[in-house]
């Protein structure tokens, strides 16, 4: 084996969960510790309701918890200043939610062309045809099935070269055959460009397919694989 690629893949911390709590009305969750690594996948799951998507904000840099610190590049990412939490965001973050949040005045090419060139990278039409809309990207977003804005949204994401992957239900629009294909774009792009995806998930296939699976418990977050 080549020891220069063997060093490559072996997985480093990417980001530090210290002690995440965070309530609204009621307590949601506390003390929550979690590392991170590149090379690796996460699942979370729990029943709706119990904290997922919160967390998932939380570590993403969207909504600052109760109580806690958040790591990334030796720094609390909720202790930077705003314009830095979104240069983090912009070029080492990728977010893709359950809504498409596609520009619907433009086509497909169009939406990609900004990631494109927002973030200096260009687009990859082979990650287009991998994920089955390499033929569908001069048409107007309003003409796209919801399952193929879905695909083009993750493709926006992925275009930037995200380090850290945060995927809130990523095929909940998908049929079986293509939420598979869409998971395998995933676990590739993590693998090829160490770095890291945390997904949540109603899936138990998707969950375990993942190298590590936590869950909400009430309040608790437990470590199941």
């Amino acid at each position: 084996m080549n020891t220069k690629t063997k060093s490559l893949n072996q997985p480093t911390s990417l980001m530090e969960v210290n002690n995440i709590s965070h309530s609204f009305d009621y307590k949601l969750f506390s003390n929550i510790n979690l590392q991170i690594k590149s090379n690796e996948t996460i699942a979370i799951t729990g029943i709706s309701g119990c904290g997922k998507s919160t967390f998932l904000n939380i570590l993403s840099s969207l909504l600052k918890p109760n109580s806690g610190s958040i790591i990334y590049n030796d720094k609390n990412i909720y202790e930077c200043k705003e314009d830095d939490i979104t240069q983090i965001r912009r070029d080492d973050f990728g977010i893709i939610f359950q809504s498409h949040y596609l520009f619907r005045g433009f086509n497909a090419v169009e939406n990609l062309s900004i990631s494109s060139i927002l973030n200096n990278q260009d687009i990859d039409y082979d990650l287009l045809k991998e994920l089955k809309i390499d033929h569908i990207i001069n048409q107007n977003i309003g003409e796209l099935s919801g399952g193929q804005q879905q695909r083009l949204s993750i493709a926006r994401v992925l275009i930037k070269k995200p380090k850290v992957i945060f995927a809130d239900e990523p095929t909940g629009n998908l049929d079986k055959n293509t939420a598979n294909d869409v998971m395998n774009v995933l676990y590739k792009y993590v693998q090829n460009n160490n770095a890291a995806l945390v997904i949540v998930t109603h899936e138990n296939e998707i969950a375990n397919q993942c190298k590590h699976i936590y869950t909400f418990n009430n309040t608790n977050f437990e470590k199941i694989k």
